[in-house]
This record gives structure tokens, C-alpha cells and sequence, in this order.
């Protein structure tokens, strides 16, 4: 019985190897960014998985870029600090102690663990942020306008909070043609040296569109778009970008799926091939999602 059980694993292994062939093959050489984020990021099992799964990209000729994210972690280090965070429509309102928080955390201790950990399972990882090299030049966003219960309206102004301005990926491209795999945390710089605190998902399309990126992966805590929020086997495979308004209107893109679009969307007419939402809590989704027939989450397509 034992015999005849791995017989079958060891069948199915190779099937799943015979599979993921023409999709090395196809993606040989190409850039992949992955917008890495939610319970991937927080899990230990799944960090590990995760770093492996960067790793084995890396050596089959893929050449990822990470982009991550870590607003859980820095609304915890804040309360440590005693420190409130504050948010308006999902934006963290950043003062100058706000920001030190967010380098300290995102362009420190996350992006440093996320580096150690691919470079342990055998990979070659440099962590840098968007001030580095002046990859991702940023502006302040405009104050946000509101109308309070009574009808009143406000005016809230952010802080230190960016949009991405430009992208220049060329310390990206030296890292990437010396077999480097970037590790980049969302910290933009504006034009006079100001640190500005990104949306993640933000940044890692225009990261995308800037390198031509051959896909855009974000990993979510979602199975991917859903026809249902409230049921996760419903989830869309393949998304045409002429669908998407009819897709905001009707309430399947809502919320955080809302930035991760509107990247998308930029990304993609800017030559991005696909982008992909799948399941950072499913182990080896990106390996499910690049290298198998079926895939794992959902496709957004130009066509």
C-alpha cells in the first residue's frame, strides 16, 4: 500500500513538473514583480514558502522583483510607541513621527526580514526603498476633502503621505542584470529630499510599468476577484479591462481591490502583459499560478 502511495505522488509529481515546462520556458529571462503582502507576509509557515518559491523563480531564469507592504506592522510598532494611527478613506495619516515609524518598519526590520529569508533558502536578495537611487520619485497628495455627519465639509490634510511621480527602474535593472533579486519597501522621495510614505500596491505598478514587467502579482488574502465577496468560490478567472467599470458599479471591486485596480490598469497599458490577484494564504500559490493550466486566482487581461 505504502509502495503504491508513493508511486502515485511520485506520478503526479511529474505530471505537475511535465506542466510547469512550457511556462519556465515562456517565462525565461522575464520580469515578474510581486506585490507581497497580507497573511503571506505575516505567517511563518508561509513566509518560508514564500521565500522558497522567490528562490525557485530566480533559478529557473525568472527574474522577480518584491514589493511589500506592512501596514499591520507599522500600526503595531505605533501602539507600542503609543502613538494613535489614524486613517482617512485606507490612507494612514502621516506626520513626521508617523514616517520615522514607517522607515523604521518597512524600510528596516520587514524589508531586511524578507531579504534574509530568500537569501536562506539560497537566493541572492537586496532591500532597498524608493529613496534609494531615486527609484521612485513621489509628490504629497492633495488634502482629501470630506463632509462630516452633519453635512459639513472638512478638510483633512494627509501629511506625509505620496503619490508616485516617476519610476526610474535603472539601480532596479543593475541589480536585476547582476542576478540580484530586489527587495523594494513602498518609501517614495520628492524632489527635494522628502521621505513620503506609498501605497504598496501603488507602487508596485508602477514598478511594473516602468520595467515592462512581463507580470504584475499581488498576493492577497482573497482568492482572487469575486462575482460574490461572500462566497470565495466565486471567483472571476480571467477579468477584461473594458469590464472593469462595470465591475466597480456593481460592487465586485470594492475597497482595497480599488488601488490594486487602478495600479493594474496603469500597468498594463504601459506594456505589463497580465496581472494576477491570487491567494497569499493558499502555500506555493505563485508557483500554482505561473507554472499550472488551471492557476489559482484571477487574470487581468487587456484584451
Amino acid at each position: 500500500m505504502t509502495a503504491r502511495r508513493q508511486t502515485v505522488d511520485a506520478g503526479l509529481r511529474a505530471k505537475i513538473l511535465s506542466e510547469a515546462l512550457p511556462y519556465i520556458r515562456a517565462f525565461n529571462g522575464k520580469i515578474i514583480i510581486i506585490k507581497y503582502g497580507g497573511s503571506a507576509q505575516t505567517d511563518a509557515a508561509l513566509k518560508e514558502g514564500f521565500a522558497q518559491d522567490v528562490v525557485l523563480l530566480k533559478y529557473v531564469g525568472i527574474r522577480p522583483v518584491i514589493v511589500h507592504g506592512g501596514g499591520e506592522q507599522v500600526s503595531g510598532m505605533m501602539e507600542r510607541l503609543g502613538k494613535d494611527a489614524k486613517f482617512v478613506e485606507g490612507l494612514r495619516v502621516t506626520d513626521s513621527e508617523t514616517m520615522d515609524v514607517v522607515e523604521m518598519v518597512l524600510g528596516g526590520r520587514i524589508n531586511q526580514e524578507i531579504v534574509s529569508l530568500i537569501n536562506k533558502h539560497g537566493g541572492s536578495a537586496v532591500g532597498l526603498t524608493g529613496k534609494d537611487g531615486r527609484l521612485i520619485q513621489a509628490v504629497r497628495k492633495k488634502p482629501k476633502k470630506l463632509v462630516d455627519v452633519n453635512g459639513k465639509q472638512k478638510t483633512i490634510d494627509l501629511g506625509l503621505v505620496g503619490d508616485v511621480e516617476t519610476v526610474n527602474p535603472r539601480i532596479l535593472e543593475i541589480l536585476l542584470e547582476t542576478d540580484f533579486i530586489p527587495v523594494v519597501a513602498p518609501v517614495g522621495v520628492t524632489a527635494d529630499g522628502v521621505s513620503l510614505n506609498l501605497n504598496a500596491d501603488t507602487a508596485a505598478g508602477s514598478i511594473a510599468a516602468a520595467l515592462r514587467a512581463a507580470r504584475l502579482m499581488y498576493l492577497t488574502d482573497v482568492p482572487g476577484l469575486l462575482k460574490d465577496e461572500k462566497d470565495e468560490d466565486s471567483v472571476l478567472s480571467t477579468v477584461k479591462l473594458s469590464e472593469v467599470d462595470d465591475l466597480r458599479q456593481s460592487g465586485v471591486i470594492s475597497g482595497g481591490m480599488i488601488p490594486k485596480i487602478e495600479s493594474v490598469t496603469q500597468a498594463i497599458y504601459a506594456g505589463v502583459e497580465k496581472a494576477h490577484f491570487i491567494d497569499g494564504r493558499v502555500s506555493r500559490s505563485l508557483l500554482l499560478e505561473l507554472f499550472t493550466d488551471e492557476g489559482i486566482g484571477t487574470e487581468i487581461i487587456q484584451a
